[in-house]
């Protein structure tokens, strides 16, 4: 096998979960497989490609991880990890010629996202996700962040004072089954 030009790493689920029970069993399930699960795969192919001085690396994070959403504390956290992550690998991949992308979709029609019971406001096709990777990683774009309206409402949430912020998120609590 020759050596890999784009590796896309994708590696994720998620569940519900709430204080009310909270389980660090499950919280390291989700590290284990959302974050640890990326960084395994990133350890086998960045130094072949800093040795090579070429490739091109994609991570999919979240706009979850812009702020913390009810429900998602495990999901925001790992998305919100992967997101740091990349930006503290970014200037050194590119100073060995690799390039790095982070993909921060927001709710696209999956059958993980099928199983949502509450409201996912601009749901967009898997095919228009996967358009608008394709698009951003031919153009060397640094964050993939789609649909635009999910991006910009979640980094307003995340910039409103605490307090404002809160208050809106407590609309969107739900009582754990």
């Amino acid at each position: 096998m020759g050596s890999i030009d784009l590796a896309v790493f994708a590696a994720g689920t998620y569940f519900r979960d709430y204080a009310v029970g909270f389980d660090s069993a499950r919280f390291r399930a989700m590290v284990e497989l959302n974050l640890i699960g990326t960084a395994q795969c990133l350890e086998r192919v960045m130094p072949a490609m800093i040795a090579r001085e070429s490739g091109q690396i994609a991570v999919v994070a979240s706009v979850s991880g812009y702020v913390g959403l009810p429900g998602a504390a495990s999901y925001g956290a790992t998305k919100a990890a992967l997101n740091v992550m990349c930006e503290a690998l970014y200037p050194e991949l590119r100073s060995h010629g690799v390039k790095l992308s982070i993909v921060n979709p927001g709710f696209v029609d999956t059958p993980l996202t099928r199983k949502n019971d509450f409201p996912m406001p601009f749901l967009i096709s898997a095919e228009e996700a996967a358009d608008t990777i394709a698009d951003g990683l031919v153009a060397g774009k640094y964050e993939i962040v789609f649909p635009r309206k999910m991006a910009l409402a979640m980094k307003v949430l995340h910039a409103l004072p605490a307090r404002v912020r809160f208050a809106l998120t407590r609309r969107m609590l739900k009582s754990p089954s």
